[in-house]
């Protein structure tokens, strides 16, 4: 079993901070797992919601919760939203010193119901699948081909990984998209995320696939919403501010875990991922879903200009500004964009993360990198640094 020491730390320090902590994530990330770990059976109780036996189970949960148990672990938490309200007066109890993790595979209307009834309550920790920091750097590869999600990553071999990341997008497919209220007709969903698959890292658009699907582009961003809130696809709005350049306003698209990705472009081997098209936005997804992770930034965007200057990832922490350009190349160097980047938008440092190894300088306040560096903190490679 892989110890996830960052996330376990991250829970443990949001549980003493506020009295709920919600441990979110897409569905087999390893949260039930996660929790388990940081259980004292002696001082606890779990609940899963999902359980055959839920309507017996729900009557325990809400007789434990009358109890003063240290700790109440709540599965699967997006199947009963109602549960909010009471968890919001209990929290709200001056006399209680329950803490209480609840797990979910979220939605948008769990996300708003979060936001909504535990306002001040509630500290969200979000757990994706596995990273280079966990697994190690030396398995990057393997973490490339098969995605973050542990039954994939942990698979046999690539073919059982393959099988297993298939049927793992039919039950999302299947189950928890209508559930989330995408409609009812898989094979339109399964052609609408493979679609997305082929704009990932690209500008987003909904015009084309509405017209691709004899949808409307309402519908198309309700889509899109619903994929984001289950944690599937990341949304990364542009940056935009008074300068002097027209900057582009549309969001990129990225499929968050590269072993889906990797699935739904029918990329099986390492050998397939390298030949493929999509082999530097891969790169650029991957590099970018770590060191949001990683690096917990305020906020996170990418920034563009209709003259063609670009960055892929532009962080905010602290109040302090950091960009990160994302390159498939083994001669990493300072393009005219970088410098217009690092001028235009008051840069405190500017990365270009690349695939080989080694950190060194590149011009004043530009260093190239790679992301083992950065997840390992290798001078040079980290924020204030």
């Amino acid at each position: 079993m892989i110890d996830r020491v960052t996330f376990r730390e991250r829970v443990q320090k949001a549980m003493e901070r506020a009295p709920i902590c919600y441990l979110a994530g897409p569905r087999q990330s390893g949260k039930t797992t996660l929790a388990r770990m940081l259980l004292d059976p002696r001082h606890s109780a779990y609940f899963d919601l999902e359980d055959p036996e839920a309507d017996s189970r729900l009557a325990a949960l809400k007789a434990a919760l009358n109890q003063d148990t240290p700790v109440t672990v709540i599965d699967e938490v997006q199947t009963r939203p109602d549960l909010f309200p009471a968890l919001r007066y209990l929290a709200d109890s001056p006399d209680r010193r329950t803490r209480y993790l609840i797990l979910g595979s979220s939605s948008p209307a769990i996300q708003k119901g979060v936001a909504e009834s535990l306002a001040g309550r509630v500290e969200i920790v979000e757990l994706g699948g596995f990273g280079p920091d966990e697994i190690g750097m030396e398995s990057m590869d393997r973490l490339r081909l098969r995605g973050g999600l542990p039954r994939s990553y942990l698979a046999g071999d690539d073919d059982s990984s393959m099988r297993w990341r298939k049927d793992f997008i039919a039950l999302i497919t299947a189950r928890d998209l209508p559930l989330a209220g995408a409609g009812s007709n898989p094979a339109v969903l399964a052609r609408f995320w493979t679609m997305m698959a082929h704009y990932h890292g690209q500008i987003w658009n909904a015009a084309e696939p509405a017209r691709s699907l004899g949808l409307g582009e309402t519908t198309i961003r309700r889509l899109v919403d619903i994929f984001e809130g289950l944690y599937h696809v990341r949304v990364l709005r542009p940056w935009h501010e008074n300068l002097s350049k027209r900057q582009v306003k549309a969001p990129k698209l990225y499929i968050r875990d590269q072993g889906l990705l990797n699935a739904l472009l029918g990329i099986a081997t390492p050998g397939d991922l390298a030949a493929h098209p999509k082999c530097g936005a891969a790169w650029e997804g991957f590099v970018m879903e770590h060191l949001v992770r990683f690096l917990e930034p305020d906020e996170a965007w990418y920034w563009a200009t209709h003259n063609g200057a670009e960055l892929d990832l532009f962080l905010m922490k602290s109040g302090r500004r950091y960009g990160f350009e994302i390159k498939m190349t083994s001669n990493p160097s300072v393009t005219p964009s970088m410098r217009i980047a690092n001028t235009d938008l008051g840069l405190e440092r500017l990365w270009l993360v690349h695939p080989g190894s080694g950190t060194w300088p590149l011009a004043d306040g530009m260093v190239a990198t790679t992301l083992p560096d950065i997840l390992s903190g290798t001078r040079g490679a980290m924020p204030d640094s």
